[in-house]
């Protein structure tokens, strides 16, 4: 196989994302995002990175972090709850439980609060009450770990909107229900900690009650570290918020401008992702493209989003235009994809399948010079990136098979994700 002209893996933290691929330095992308952010380092804590700085988040399996980082990128979020680490300020209403601080929490630091149980035969609650807005999806979120309880906690808004119970013993959810529930994920491994979050759809608008509880569970303790609030339909990665009554925002985050007029070649060529979208049912458009300037009708892009797993594939042309649109891959797990072009010869794969191919389209972009995480300065994609490749010739079939294959289906499964070359 032939070398790429453009490679891209997470390798470094910085003002860019650094590509390997050309040694000048023209492959890499201009990163941006306005003040600080969390990500997952290699020990599987929570680590805060400076303004500006990219991030190379580890993935967490089974509690274990498994595999290489990815480069994360993130749209504006704001964690709207106060003391997101601190639950012995009275901005927290205690009822029956008491809250002792000081404790190793995800991030390495004594940070994380003890909950204790002080009516074993009743209700231990922790709770603030939010305004909460009539068809504005919100996220909320909080990381748990057992002391000495090993029973149930149940987390949820008032009124039995939403109500999760986990079972510490089997670190499971137990159960969930709700008219205002939309969703339910646990992830584990952060230093012990589990991180618990759950989606609602408010159907109304309503002062309602968020509660971290027991219930007639018997005595014990149990610790509880980063709360978080944000209106979205997905979790993102942990805002911490010190006090903050308006609530601290995470900016957006952009990666544009790889490569130049010298690294792409207009008449035929390959480029190959391996990424992952944060939600699979974003009805938004997130693009990465490679265009003629800022010209969206003279390049190609893919996009996901409009609708559930949804990866569509567009190529323009002054004169002609090619689309298509696949539902038949989970946006949300790691896909590896690739999209030939050539005159009278256009094919597309994913995990090692061709999905589709053109003929008809004889026409070929001009003057192709930048790879960006947008179309056209908009429509930023939000993600997990874990490579790009760069051709400048179209591959063969043998060629795309094996730049788009996995190990085996079952490595791809649990999230082992080595290819083959």
């Amino acid at each position: 196989m032939a070398k790429p002209k453009l490679a891209l893996i997470p390798a470094a933290q910085g003002s860019k994302f650094y590509s390997v691929l050309p040694s000048s330095g023209v492959g890499d992308f201009t990163f941006s995002r306005s003040g600080s952010a969390t990500r997952i380092n290699s020990q599987g804590l929570i680590e805060t990175v400076a303004d500006g700085v990219s991030r190379l988040n580890y993935p967490l399996i089974d509690g274990e972090v498994v595999g290489c980082p990815h480069h994360i990128l993130e749209p504006t979020r704001t964690n709207l709850l106060q003391y997101s680490e601190d639950f012995s300020q009275s901005y927290w209403v205690k009822t029956g439980a008491s809250v002792t601080s000081g404790f190793t929490s995800p991030d390495g630091s004594l940070s994380a609060d003890l909950f204790n149980i002080n009516n074993p035969s009743g209700e231990d609650i922790v709770s603030k009450t939010f305004s909460f807005i009539s068809g504005v999806k919100t996220n909320i979120s909080i990381f748990v770990k057992d002391n000495d309880f090993s029973n149930q906690l149940i987390l949820g808004i008032s009124s039995n909107l939403a109500t999760i119970t986990y079972d510490f013993s089997t670190q499971t959810i137990l159960s969930s229900t709700g008219s205002w529930l939309d969703s339910v994920n646990i992830t584990k491994g952060f230093n012990g900690f589990n991180r618990i979050d759950f989606t609602i759809n408010p159907t109304f608008n309503s002062f309602a009650v968020f509660q971290i509880r027991t219930n007639n569970q018997g005595n014990g303790s149990f610790y509880i570290y980063g709360a978080q609030l944000e209106q979205g339909s997905y979790p993102t990665s942990y805002i911490p918020n010190y006090g903050n009554a308006a609530g601290v925002t995470r900016s957006a985050e952009t990666a544009t401008g790889s490569g130049d007029a010298s690294t792409f070649n207009s008449s035929e060529g390959v480029l190959m992702l391996e990424i992952s979208a944060l939600e699979n049912t974003d009805t938004s458009n997130r693009f990465i493209s490679i265009l003629n300037g800022t010209n969206a009708n003279n390049g190609f892009y893919l996009f996901y989003g409009g609708a559930t797993n949804r990866i569509r594939f567009q190529y323009n042309t002054s004169t002609e235009n090619f689309n298509f649109i696949t539902t038949d891959f989970n946006s949300e797990n790691n896909n590896k994809i690739a999209f030939k072009y050539k005159s009278n010869d256009i094919s597309i794969w994913v995990n090692g399948i061709e999905v589709k191919t053109d003929t008809t389209i004889s026409s070929t972009p001009v003057g192709l010079d930048n790879l960006s995480f947008n179309r056209s300065g908009s429509e930023p994609f939000f993600g997990n990136t874990k490579q790009i490749q760069y051709y400048d010739s179209a591959l063969t079939d043998s060629e795309l098979e094996t730049l788009t294959s996995w190990v085996s289906f079952q490595e791809m499964a649990n999230g082992q994700l080595y290819s083959i070359q």
